[in-house]
C-alpha cells in the first residue's frame, strides 16, 4: 500500500513572488502513512499552512510532486477524490463556511459527495454534537464568536468523514476546554484510523502526537517522536521554538530545590509526588494591591443584543458593569461565546451601547456632540482576526493607511518604521511584501503595528498572540511591557491564559456574556471554583503553585508567573524572606 501523503522533492513558490527570495517550501520529501497522527511545528512564516494546502491539492508544487494515496494532485482528474478523503479545518474558519445556518453549513460538504439526505441528517447532528454546537444549529454562523466558528468548520469536515483530517492552527481562538475537546476529536479520530494532521503553536498539543514535523524557513529540519524534539534545545531555539511549558516548570524546579529533584516528567504525576514541604522557612503575608488609579473605563449595565426585534435575535451582553484603572494592564477572559469580543468592540466605538452607560477616558458615550474619530484615535483596537480588515495590497501601506488618514504624510515613513520595529517586523525585508502571502502570524503582526502606528493612548488587543509561534509570543509579551511603561494603556483578552497572567495585573471573567467577575489577576486564577464556573482551566502554573502549598510549602498564595515561583523557591533555599 502506498503512503497516503508523500511529497517528492517538492518545492514552492508564491506567485508574484521574487525568484531570488527563499520558497515557501524547499526541497522537501517526507512520507505520511494512513493512521498515523501527526503534528506540525515551526515559527511564523517556516511554511506549515503552506505544506497544509499541498496535501488537499489547494496548491500545487512549483517543483517535485504530491502524491495522495498514490494519486498527482497535479492532475485535475484525481482532485475531487482528494479532496473528498482530506478534510482541512483552516486557520481561519471564515474561509470555509459558506452557507447561512449553521447546520445547513454543516450539510454542504456530504451534500457535494451525493450522500443520502438521511445519512447527511445523521452526519450532521453527529457533527454538530461532538463539536458542542447542536444547541446553534439554527444560527447564523457570521454572529458566533471566533472559537464558534472554528467549530462549525471541524464539524463540516467531520460529516464528510474523510480518511485525513487537517487542522491548521484550529485550536488557537478556543478556551482551554474547548481546545482539550478538539484534542480529544484528534485522538478519536486517530482511533478510529483517520490520519490526523495538525498544524499547532502550542507545543503541549505537539507532545501528544505520535510524529512531529518541523519547519524552518521552508525547510523539513526534523522528523520524528515529540519526545526527541523537545531534548534537543539547539534546534528548538534555531525554530523559534521552545519545550511544552510545562516540561520547561518542572526541570526548572528541579534544579531550583533537591527535594523536587526526583519529580516525574509527566506533569500530572509530578503534582501527585511532590514531598511534603522539610524546612523552616514560613511564608510572609502578603500585601494586598487594590486597584488604584484614575478609572480609565467605567462600564455600567451595558447589554448588547445582535439583530434585535427580528426572529434570529440574539443576546451576547447582559448588563455588565465593570471598571478598568489606568496604570494596571486589564485582562478579559472566558469561555468561546462569553461576550468578550463583544465587550471590547464597545470599547472604541464599533459598537454603541444599545443600553447601560459607558465612558472611555473623558469621552461619555451618553455626550450627543461624542466626537468618535477621537474615541478611536484614543483607543486602538487590534481585531481577532486582523487580515479580514486589511485594506492595502503591501505591507508598508497597510501600516501606513491609518496614520496616513488622521495625521496625513508628515513624517509617514518614521511612524510605519518604528511601528514595525515594535512588533518584529524588519522593515527593508517586510514593506514590500505582499499581504496575501505573510503567514498567519505574520498578519498578526502587521495588524498590531497597524494600530500601534496610531500612537493610541488604550491599546485594546483581542486575542493578540493567537497565531504566533512561542518565539513571537514571548517578543510580543516584551513588547506590550515596554509600550505599557511609556505610558499606553493595555487592554486585552485571550484564550490564552499565559498571556493573561503573562501582561495583566487586573481581571474581568466573563460568561455567557455576563460579568462574574473582576479582580486581581492571581486572586481570580486561584478560585478554582470560579474558574470551573467560567469554563476555563486553570494555568500550569498557578496549579503547580497550588499543589506545592497543599504539601506546605511556602509559595505565595499570588504565583501566576513562573519567575515568580522560581524566585519563591530560590528564597526557600537561602532561607531569605519574600512576599
Amino acid at each position: 500500500m502506498p503512503p497516503l501523503i508523500e511529497f517528492d522533492h517538492v518545492t514552492y513558490r508564491h506567485p508574484g513572488s521574487e525568484h531570488s527570495s527563499p520558497p515557501a517550501l524547499n526541497d522537501i520529501s517526507v512520507k505520511i502513512h494512513q493512521g498515523e497522527w501527526v503534528a506540525i511545528v515551526g515559527a511564523n512564516g517556516s511554511g506549515k499552512t503552506t505544506f497544509a494546502r499541498h496535501c488537499n491539492a489547494l496548491l500545487l508544487p512549483s517543483h517535485g510532486q504530491v502524491l495522495i494515496a498514490g494519486q498527482n494532485t497535479a492532475l485535475k482528474s484525481n482532485l475531487p477524490k482528494i479532496r473528498a478523503g482530506v478534510g482541512m479545518v483552516f486557520q481561519n474558519p471564515e474561509d470555509q463556511i459558506v452557507a447561512t445556518l449553521i447546520e445547513e453549513d454543516t450539510a454542504f460538504g456530504p451534500e457535494n459527495l451525493g450522500v443520502l439526505p438521511a445519512e447527511i441528517r445523521a452526519r450532521v447532528d453527529a457533527a454538530l454534537e461532538t463539536v458542542k454546537m447542536s444547541g446553534h444549529k439554527e444560527q447564523l454562523p457570521h454572529l458566533l464568536s471566533a472559537g464558534q466558528k472554528q467549530r462549525v468548520a471541524l464539524a463540516g469536515v467531520l460529516a464528510m468523514q474523510p480518511e485525513c483530517v487537517i487542522f491548521d492552527e484550529s485550536t488557537a481562538m478556543l478556551d482551554p476546554r474547548g481546545r482539550l475537546d478538539v484534542l480529544a476529536e484528534m485522538q478519536s479520530l486517530h482511533n478510529r484510523g483517520i490520519t490526523v494532521l495538525f498544524i499547532t503553536h502550542f507545543m503541549e498539543e505537539a507532545a501528544r502526537a505520535e510524529r512531529v514535523l518541523a519547519l524552518n524557513a521552508g525547510n523539513l529540519v526534523f522528523d520524528g517522536a515529540p519526545q526527541d524534539l523537545f531534548a534537543d534545545l539547539k534546534l528548538l531555539t534555531a525554530c523559534g521554538l521552545e519545550q511544552p511549558s510545562t516540561v520547561m516548570l518542572l526541570r526548572e524546579i528541579r534544579q531550583l530545590n533537591a527535594q523536587l529533584n526526583h519529580l516525574p516528567v509527566d506533569f500530572e504525576q509530578a503534582l501527585a509526588q511532590i514531598p511534603p514541604y522539610r524546612g523552616s522557612h514560613q511564608l510572609l503575608s502578603e500585601r494586598l494591591s487594590p486597584m488604584t488609579g484614575e478609572i480609565l473605563i467605567d462600564v455600567e449595565n451595558l447589554s448588547h443584543t445582535y439583530l434585535p426585534d427580528t426572529p434570529l435575535s440574539h443576546q451576547s451582553l447582559f448588563d455588565v458593569t465593570l471598571q478598568v484603572h489606568s496604570g494596571a494592564a486589564h485582562g478579559f477572559c472566558g469561555a468561546t461565546g462569553s461576550g468578550k469580543s463583544t465587550l471590547l468592540q464597545h470599547l472604541n466605538g464599533l459598537y454603541r451601547p444599545q443600553s447601560g452607560k459607558l465612558r472611555i477616558g473623558p469621552y461619555d458615550f451618553r455626550d450627543p456632540r461624542l466626537d468618535i474619530k477621537a474615541v478611536r484615535r484614543f483607543a486602538g483596537l487590534v481585531f481577532q482576526n486582523p487580515e479580514i480588515y486589511f485594506f492595502e495590497q503591501y505591507v508598508g501601506d497597510e501600516i501606513a493607511y491609518g496614520p496616513k488618514n488622521l495625521y496625513g504624510k508628515e513624517n509617514l515613513a518614521k511612524r510605519v518604521r518604528e511601528a514595525m520595529q515594535l512588533v518584529g517586523l524588519d522593515f527593508d525585508k517586510f514593506k514590500d511584501r505582499l499581504t496575501y502571502t505573510l503567514s498567519g502570524g505574520e498578519k498578526r503582526k502587521v495588524a498590531l503595528a497597524a494600530t500601534m502606528a496610531l500612537q493610541p493612548r488604550l491599546l485594546i488587543l483581542d486575542e493578540p498572540t493567537a497565531g504566533l509561534d512561542p518565539a513571537s509570543r514571548r517578543n510580543l509579551h516584551g513588547i506590550l511591557k515596554d509600550y505599557q511603561e511609556s505610558g499606553v494603556e493595555l487592554v486585552l483578552s485571550s484564550h490564552s491564559m499565559g498571556d493573561i497572567t503573562e501582561l495583566t495585573e487586573n481581571l474581568t471573567i466573563l460568561s455567557k456574556g455576563k460579568a462574574l467577575r473582576t479582580g486581581n489577576t492571581a486572586d481570580l486564577f486561584n478560585d478554582a471554583r470560579l474558574i470551573d464556573e467560567a469554563s476555563l482551566g486553570q494555568p500550569s502554573i498557578v496549579k503547580l503553585a497550588g499543589a506545592l502549598r497543599e504539601k506546605g510549602w511556602p509559595i505565595p498564595q499570588r504565583v501566576v508567573r513562573a519567575e515568580q515561583l522560581f524566585q519563591a523557591l530560590r528564597a526557600v533555599n537561602t532561607g531569605g524572606p519574600h512576599e
